[in-house]
């Protein structure tokens, strides 16, 4: 259902020495691992969290620890797992989608890949996130707008007999809201055009300001001049009309 297709995660400070963004390296299985330097000196203090992250990913971070401390003698690695954050491909009904999420969301939600239904306690369990953390996490993920997980029973409170499985029937409204614009905007694009050649036809010659009041003549829809003159720009482009030689305010019908 989940692919951890690119999964960031930043390290806390580096003991001594400047900070600087480093990139981790890749593996297998369409895992990367990109991970942010901090000096510690230079950023607040922050509770430690000692979750419990999959196989693939530790291995990960291991590789990168090594790495870095090959390069640099004397400095620890201190990780802080509550400022990373990951990009997770997810397989919906629908259609797949990649989820932007923290990485306690992340290690939640890639239980759901060996499991259909669990319980708080087995998410906790699993995951070893502080209880208290782990409710606004799964708040987040089955109570919020965007309920990638279902809750049983359902409420905007996280009790610990609650529990909880993938939504594969999961929509975004926003990318419906999204995709319907779009189609609306590339019809009326095509309107525009057809009433630009519609106008230039009939007249023949026409300065830019005469168009563009002939166009709001016609059109049913409200429409920017930004987006008129765009139109215009491509249907030259393609040959329709042209912009007159002797003056660059006047457009010719090109037949």
């Amino acid at each position: 259902m989940l692919d951890s297709s690119c999964m960031n995660a930043q390290a806390g400070g580096a003991v001594g020495g400047a900070g600087g963004a480093v990139g981790g390296a890749g593996g297998a299985g369409g895992l990367e691992l990109s991970v942010h330097v901090l000096t510690a000196g230079f950023w607040p203090t922050y509770a430690a969290a000692d979750v419990r992250l999959p196989a693939a990913l530790a291995r990960h971070q291991d590789h990168f620890a090594k790495f870095y401390l090959a390069k640099h003698s004397g400095r620890r690695l201190h990780w802080q797992p509550t400022l990373g954050h990951c990009v997770l491909r997810a397989h919906f009904a629908q259609g797949n989608k990649e989820l932007q999420v923290s990485l306690f969301q992340a290690l939640v939600l890639l239980l759901f890949n060996d499991g259909d239904n669990l319980s708080f306690e087995d998410i906790r369990a699993n995951t070893n996130i502080e209880a208290g953390e782990l409710r606004r996490t799964l708040q987040s993920l089955a109570c919020g707008k965007a309920r990638v997980l279902a809750k049983s029973p359902r409420g905007r409170e996280v009790a610990d007999d609650d529990s909880f499985a993938f939504n594969a029937d999961f929509t975004n409204k926003l990318e419906e809201q999204k995709a319907t614009e779009e189609r609306v905007f590339q019809d009326r694009q095509y309107q525009i055009d057809a009433a630009v050649v519609r106008v230039m036809k009939m007249r023949k010659t026409l300065s830019h300001n005469l168009l563009i009041s002939e166009l709001y003549n016609q059109l049913k829809f409200p429409v920017k001049p930004a987006d008129l003159k765009k139109r215009i720009e491509s249907l030259m482009d393609r040959d329709y009309m042209e912009r007159d030689r002797d003056n660059p305010n006047q457009y010719n019908y090109v037949a």
